[in-house]
């Protein structure tokens, strides 16, 4: 171990990456392999009112065309919410109505533009504020506001008295912070091949980051048992979250198994970029209540997470938010309330650190926000309300190890930055 430690290390996979001799799920060739292309809605939300695939499997070398109809169970996602193919609505722009198994990308191609869709165009909802209102239009039957608990539409997180500690308080300081949605970019996009091996097993190349939580999800989804479901995950060439969803196993398995041949579906860059699942927006509003020496006696804060058309795994996101975002500071009373929308956008997921970083933009910015009201060092902010050894957390867990405060001083020594002996001589035990 110890020639190991403090080293540099060469990738494993970096030769076959420079060399070109990686194999990606996209270089599998299978002989006879079909090429499956999707009808996605052009518009944020509708009404389906018919489907007519009547001219499409007439196409010469169409093999399958799909519809929601031909998925056993059409409903998928880590909240099992999210359906393979739009059936009676659509709820954002891009969501798959159709499915075409061809030859070859043109002949899919023209029997998706035999494909005739009615759709019934209603107005969509893009701002979760709006959506919260009360008097909002219902994005889906259940709400638009995702039940955590049964009749708990908000994430609540509850620390002494909120009240008593705005009293304490010799200064109020509010802000409000958000963030933007946030596409992975990844350089592979999603790509998925299935195929029934000799004794009838549905094989799925996959590019998922969980292939096994994804292999309990699709047998679900397309009726099978789990010994009949083979999740083969390869070299994935980005993932950075956005590959915890299974995006596209699910219908290359469907199209797979309604024409008995390997099937592979490559998303285009246009269908990465505008219809895969990102990073969702948030929006947080911060009340502290400060003392004049710096003190944080009160902190309240509102957030809300735009988590599209499904849950994806913004519920989650929530959930991990409500209980960090307070950050690493020793506050006796803390009130939040974290609420996830729906909205008629792309699907929320995952994304480096999701559900905590954010959380720590806002919180952070608003750190120093107060520091400034106080007219004091945002270092000194930080020292004077750093967590130490037994510092009870805002959801009331005992810290034990802390080493906040020797952190702050260290980085404070990498970054220039001279601290006063009041604080150098400060520590967390």
């Amino acid at each position: 171990m110890g020639s190991y430690v403090g080293q540099g290390m060469p990738r494993y996979d970096s030769l076959g990456h420079v060399t070109g001799k990686t194999q990606f799920v996209d270089d599998i060739m299978l002989p006879g392999m079909l090429t499956i292309k999707v009808l996605r809605s052009p518009v944020s939300r509708a009404n389906i009112l018919n489907i007519d695939t009547t001219q499409a499997k007439q196409c010469p070398g169409v093999y399958a065309v799909a519809t929601a109809k031909d998925v056993p169970h059409n409903l998928c996602g880590f909240y099992g919410d999210h359906p393979v193919m739009a059936e009676k609505e659509v709820r954002f722009r891009g969501q798959v109505i159709a499915a075409v198994a061809a030859v070859d990308e043109a002949s899919a191609m023209e029997a998706l533009s035999k494909v005739k869709v009615d759709l019934e165009e209603l107005t969509p909802i893009f701002d979760p504020r709006e959506a919260m209102k009360p008097d909002a239009e219902q994005i889906r039957p259940e709400g638009n506001l995702w039940e955590f608990e049964p009749g708990m539409r908000v994430r609540q997180l509850r620390k002494g008295d909120i009240e008593k500690g705005f009293a304490q308080a010799d200064l109020i300081v509010e802000g409000d912070y958000s963030t933007c949605v946030g596409e992975h970019a990844m350089l592979e996009t999603c790509c998925s091949i299935g195929d029934i091996d000799e004794r009838g097993r549905l094989i799925i190349y996959t590019t998922s980051q969980a292939p096994s939580l994804h292999a309990t999800m699709i047998a679900g989804t397309l009726g099978l048992p789990l010994n009949k479901l083979n999740m083969v995950g390869g070299t994935v060439g980005g993932g950075f979250g956005g590959r915890n969803d299974p995006v596209a196993d699910h219908l290359v398995g469907l199209m797979a198994l309604l024409t008995q041949k390997p099937c592979k579906w490559r998303w285009t860059r246009e269908e990465e970029m505008v219809c895969s699942q990102m990073r969702g927006a948030w929006q947080f509003h911060i009340k502290d209540g400060v003392t004049k020496d710096g003190r944080i006696v009160a902190r309240q804060i509102e957030e809300i997470h735009d988590t599209g058309a499904y849950g994806g795994f913004g519920p989650y996101a929530v959930d991990k938010s409500v209980f960090t975002i307070t950050g690493p500071y020793d506050v006796p009373n803390v009130h939040i309330n974290g609420y996830c929308v729906f909205t008629n956008k792309q699907v929320a997921t995952s994304m480096r650190g999701f559900g905590i970083n954010i959380g720590q933009f806002a919180m952070e910015t608003h750190m120093d926000k107060v520091a400034e009201r106080l007219n004091m060092s945002p270092w000194e902010l930080r020292f004077k309300n750093a967590w130490k050894e037994g510092t009870l957390s805002s959801t009331q867990q005992e810290m034990h190890a802390v080493g906040l405060i020797e952190t702050l001083q260290a980085t404070a020594k990498l970054a220039g930055e001279t601290l006063s002996p009041e604080l150098l001589a400060m520590s967390s035990k």
